[in-house]
């Protein structure tokens, strides 16, 4: 038997179980994996409150580093004993060991440790396909992430900022403006004290953007459209502060022609070539040093409920794990 956090019904973070699971053996095309690090992300907690319905009773985690311990027959470029990570459906990273399909893992290169490939997986390649795809920043653009102190948002901060951007980011608290400063964006903007939006035309000089980040949600949505310059990109791939109202689409054409997109990882890395392709991006920047992944909360996978708690309450910085 193996350990495994579950939820049994939709709710609070007080809906988690430590449960024990008889994980199995892998399929033809499965592998099992011990686990090493396990990331926590917000849609983590999409799946838990039923924002995201999920089957109950429920695994939950999308992301996580470990060790390769058996493969299925037809598993073809990894080996028992190979360290790998993965950010992908089914839910099911909080666990210690599980089964997953070959072709949704990538093998982790030596410069790169577990805990680190855990912590940046899933926010790691959300940061390549929002600047490296929907958004192809280059030099001299100019771009707002809200939520700049996240996980997301730092490294989308260091990683624009090395492809020559200028970064605009929001954040809650003068110390997340700090952190947010400190990790390549150039304009902090504390929303709880300012106006972003009206900062941004002070910044830009009133030309506005050509993309906005948004992470947040119904708290942002509204004044990040004013952020937008005509033909601007509006790109929503979260929602922190809850979901987004309904929308008049009349809007985007009042406010200059705005496109508007909804992305998700899992459509971006559909195939094992594009999972490929996205994550040698990744690697690269961060054994560059261009990005630096910050870990600034560790639980112990029994304590999941604590760390979600810390998480939705806005207490964590970065990106924060689970140990198994």
């Amino acid at each position: 038997m193996s350990k495994v956090i579950r939820f049994h019904q939709t709710g609070g973070p007080e809906v988690l179980q430590w449960d024990d699971i008889d994980v199995g053996e892998p399929s033809e095309n499965q592998i099992l994996v011990r686990h090493t690090a396990i990331g926590l992300n917000y849609i983590d907690t999409y799946h838990r409150s039923g924002l995201y319905p999920l089957p109950l009773p429920s695994t939950i985690g999308m992301e996580a580093a470990g060790v390769i311990l058996k493969i299925g027959i037809n598993v073809k470029g990894l080996t028992e004993g190979d360290r790998i990570a993965y950010a992908s459906p089914p839910p099911g990273s909080y666990s210690e060991e599980r089964l997953i399909d070959a072709d949704k893992v990538v093998t982790i290169p030596s410069g790169v440790s577990d805990e680190i490939a855990a912590a940046m997986m899933l926010k790691g390649l959300t940061a390549q396909y929002l600047i490296r795809q929907i958004h192809k920043v280059s030099s001299g653009d100019t771009i707002l992430i809200h939520a700049a102190a996240g996980g997301v948002g730092l490294i989308v901060c260091q990683w624009a900022k090395a492809l020559g951007a200028n970064v605009i980011g929001t954040v809650s608290t003068e110390e997340k403006a700090i952190l947010a400063k400190a990790n390549g964006c150039d304009y902090p903007v504390i929303y709880t004290k300012e106006n972003f939006a009206e900062r941004v035309m002070d910044i830009t000089n009133g030309e506005k953007l050509p993309v906005v980040f948004d992470s947040i949600g119904k708290d942002t949505f509204e004044k990040s459209l004013d952020c937008l310059k005509p033909l601007g990109k509006m790109v929503s791939f979260g929602q922190a502060s809850g979901p987004i109202p309904p929308v008049d689409l009349g809007v985007f054409a009042q406010k200059g022609s705005l496109f508007f997109t909804r992305p998700t990882l899992f459509n971006y890395a559909g195939t094992s070539a594009e999972l490929r392709d996205m994550s040698t991006d990744l690697f690269s920047v961060v054994e560059s040093g261009h990005v630096k992944i910050h870990i600034d909360q560790k639980f112990p996978l029994s304590e999941a409920r604590a760390a979600h708690e810390a998480l939705e309450s806005r207490q964590t910085t970065a990106s924060t794990i689970l140990i198994p």
